[in-house]
């Protein structure tokens, strides 16, 4: 899939994915990916669907689903870079996402937010119905803890 629309070029082609891009991003101005190592940058757009924002073949914007295609999706890494905000590209992208074609008749949507409810309500999301009944294991500091484990050998 590959759309352009007002001179931007949204793509689901993971070849075009900058991962030194996406790492630099990730790593130094997310909240939630802090210090993440590139090669686990890399490692997770190899096994996600993925899908850029490019400008003049520069990447300006990045998503990605953890997704096994049939039941359920995680949305995960979801930036547009700060130029690039106000512009709607998020709400694009959104948009060209959910109807992926691997991304149909799934039972589950999923993602995690601190900042950007507004956006995904406006797309279906929503507090989960039993939040009690979800679990999950959180490894605080985990890229420290990887690099102080590498740092040991």
């Amino acid at each position: 899939m590959e759309i352009i629309d007002q001179g931007f070029v949204f793509s689901d082609d993971r070849n075009l994915i900058d991962p030194v891009a996406v790492h630099h991003y990730l790593s130094t101005q997310s909240y939630w990916a802090k210090g993440i190592p590139l090669e686990t940058v890399v490692r997770s757009v190899q096994h996600s669907l993925c899908f850029g924002i490019y400008k003049d073949h520069i990447q300006v914007g990045f998503a990605r689903w953890v997704t096994d295609k049939a039941t359920f999706a995680h949305l995960a890494d979801v930036y547009v870079e700060e130029p690039y905000r106000g512009l709607g590209l998020s709400k694009k992208l959104m948009s060209l996402m959910l109807f992926h074609k691997d991304l149909q008749g799934l039972r589950t949507y999923q993602l995690a937010t601190l900042d950007a409810q507004g956006l995904y309500s406006q797309f279906g999301f929503k507090a989960p119905e039993h939040p009690e009944m979800l679990m999950a294991i959180v490894i605080k500091d985990a890229y420290d803890n990887q690099k102080a484990d590498q740092a040991a050998k």
